[in-house]
């Protein structure tokens, strides 16, 4: 059931549409008026809006764009006996969603209705999977060392420069990663994610740069790469500490001669890509050990930033357990539960080997199995 705003200054239109509407199980408001309709719009919430072109005081077309001016995100229909393609593709260009002409049509209205509220169910879909987006890659806290690491991503971000970003498993490199994309030149453009330990060794060629259909056993067809899928745009190496040797050669030639080619083929191909690259190793050890090679990991180390661990940060825990609290609430449809400041330094007081991983994974067991306001037992007896 929808709510609907009914504006025209005919009596009879009026009526005949609230019935109409009611009948399939609407709830209907009317206004007589452009006037009272704008004033009915901004004071009460709506799924969708009808509003007649003609009316005394303010007619349909003042009505949108002052709707457009408030920012009201309902989706208006406008209806006129004196419509044509003219009028209707001025009212689509201010904004409206769709025209009828006088007089209305019942099926037409109807269908009309149905498409107005399956987009507003999309846009607030789209909302809220933004919003979880956009969450999951936020940076929480205000302790020294995350600040430090807020205070790179704004120096790096616009540049073009190639990161390698460290620091063990579950410190957010993903988010650092993510931050610097969305803060970028690039932003506009893909970003694409490789997991470097979860690609078996004798497929990550193909799955970096492409194959060509028959070029292997099961290479039943050509393969776009991720260095050609993430051209112009960035491409996020995480674990590049268990990249093969040989794929570490073929990168190393990408970024050296900005072209790639796909396995099986001699085409050579240009790419234009920023580079940002993730490990929990110490790639310094790992070339003293011969498995990373040098020459690659200075062309990826021209700004190194390191994600500090949750035990050099224990005093962001509290902000941390707010947001995650709040979050996992939202997305379990339970209500809000909080911690008590025994719970919280009970927190702080652990030793972290999984980090912010972990300390998420901590507070959704906790609110799932601990009472209203989580406490310090509940701490001892659910972590």
């Amino acid at each position: 059931m929808a709510k609907i705003l009914v504006i025209d200054d005919e009596r009879s239109i009026r009526n005949t549409m609230k019935d109409i509407l009611e009948f399939e199980k609407h709830k209907v408001v009317l206004a007589e008026n452009g006037r009272v309709g704008l004033d009915t719009a901004l004071n009460d919430e709506f799924d969708l809006i009808f509003s007649d072109i003609k009316m005394p005081e303010m007619d349909g077309m003042e009505l949108l764009d002052q709707f457009l001016e408030k920012g009201l995100e309902v989706p208006v229909v406008m209806i006129s006996g004196h419509g044509n393609i003219s009028t209707a593709v001025e009212c689509i260009k201010k904004g409206a969603f769709d025209f009828i002409e006088k007089p209305i049509d019942l099926n037409r209205m109807l269908v009309t209705v149905r498409n107005a509220l399956d987009k507003n169910t999309l846009v607030t879909e789209t909302k809220t999977l933004k919003k979880k987006v956009a969450s999951k890659n936020m940076m929480i806290g205000k302790s020294e060392a995350i600040e430090r690491v807020r205070e790179m991503i704004g120096k790096v971000a616009p540049t073009d420069a190639r990161v390698m970003i460290t620091g063990e498993n579950g410190t957010g490199k993903e988010v650092v990663a993510r931050l610097l994309y969305e803060n970028s030149n690039r932003a506009q453009f893909p970003f694409v994610e490789v997991n470097c330990a979860a690609i078996p060794s004798e497929l990550i060629e193909s799955e970096l740069f492409g194959h060509e259909k028959g070029s292997f056993t099961s290479a039943h067809k050509q393969r776009i790469g991720k260095f050609e899928q993430a051209d112009n745009g960035t491409i996020f190496l995480d674990e590049i500490g268990d990249m093969s040797l040989s794929a570490q050669t073929k990168v190393l030639r990408a970024l050296q001669e900005n072209e790639i080619t796909r396995v099986g083929s001699d085409k050579v191909i240009k790419i234009n890509v920023r580079v940002f690259a993730a490990t929990n190793k110490n790639l310094k050890a790992e070339i003293e050990k011969g498995n990373f090679r040098e020459d690659l990991y200075h062309r990826l180390n021209v700004i190194p930033i390191h994600v500090p661990s949750l035990n050099e940060r224990k005093e962001d825990i509290p902000l941390l357990v707010d947001f995650f609290t709040e979050q996992i609430c939202t997305e379990q449809g339970i209500q809000l539960k909080s911690f008590d400041s025994k719970a919280i330094k009970s927190l702080q007081e652990r030793a972290w080997r999984g980090n912010i991983r972990e300390l998420r994974n901590v507070v959704e067991r906790l609110i799932i199995l601990g009472n209203q306001k989580i406490t310090k037992e509940d701490v001892e007896r659910f972590s």
